[in-house]
């Protein structure tokens, strides 16, 4: 199984790209601005997205990839690419984003019976099976400004990959995660400790409160830092290195193929 990190920055500046990770080449984790580093030939070979939740940062490719990939498809004879989030995330892409002013409805286009994207609505504690490779997928919880999950993919006998997607303090996330042999876990860290405020109004983590989540965390995982905001990396990075954790923490970078089994 592999997982390359298309983008894992906290916003856009040069070499910045937000939020959006490969599963194989089928499956799409988020779809922020780094999709854009895929080419034409491999955006067409995504059929299915997973949505954490409906802020720009993690949305803003979608709707160019429907643009980009919706002849090509045709012309192989693919299906539509399913657009998989929670009931409230695909009401506000129907609202606010595919509504004929932001954007075209490409769940309508280029016709209703065979449409460029399907909404696929799931609950989190759901188990969805993906991609050409049959992986596994968890839906978990997240707590977050708008309504939000993370991803738990299924490793095998390599364990569990994670991403947490937006989360503040989450009690729940950590409950399931003891039931689970993570291998790897992406978590976002947004802002410096001085930004603490900040972080905890927007439900997002600063270092201080990634120390507090991550000692719910038993073992020693990797643990792979995201969501950094441009600029930010050295000042998030050195607050993480003096924290003391069992775990091995590093920042993600974009570019990386992260590999299980």
């Amino acid at each position: 199984m592999t997982v390359r990190v298309l983008g894992c920055s906290g916003s856009i500046a040069a070499g910045c790209k937000t939020s959006s990770f490969l599963l194989d080449d089928d499956v799409l984790i988020d779809a922020g601005t780094g999709v854009s580093e895929l080419p034409l030939d491999a955006l067409a070979c995504i059929d299915h997205v997973l949505i954490s939740h409906s802020h720009l940062d993690h949305i803003l490719s979608l709707a160019l990839l429907a643009d980009s990939v919706m002849r090509p498809r045709a012309e192989q004879g693919r299906g539509p690419i399913r657009v998989h989030a929670l009931p409230e995330t695909l009401a506000a892409l129907r609202q606010h984003i595919f509504n004929g002013v932001i954007w075209p409805d490409f769940t309508r286009l280029p016709n209703a019976e065979r449409p460029a994207l399907q909404f696929v609505p799931f609950a989190v504690g759901d188990t969805l099976t993906l991609g050409r490779q049959q992986r596994r997928i968890e839906v978990l919880s997240a707590a977050h400004s708008v309504p939000a999950v993370g991803f738990a993919v299924d490793g095998g006998a390599a364990g569990w990959w994670v991403y947490t997607g937006d989360t503040g303090a989450n009690p729940l996330l950590w409950q399931r995660l003891s039931h689970m042999r993570v291998a790897q876990l992406v978590i976002e860290t947004t802002f410096s400790n001085d930004a603490a405020q900040v972080a905890r109004l927007s439900h997002h983590l600063c270092p201080e409160a990634l120390a507090q989540e991550l000692r719910q965390l038993s073992g020693c995982v990797d643990v792979h830092i995201t969501h950094i905001k441009p600029g930010e990396m050295g000042s998030v990075m050195a607050e993480i290195a003096r924290l003391e954790l069992p775990h091995r923490v590093r920042a993600l970078m974009a570019g990386e193929l992260m590999r299980l089994g």
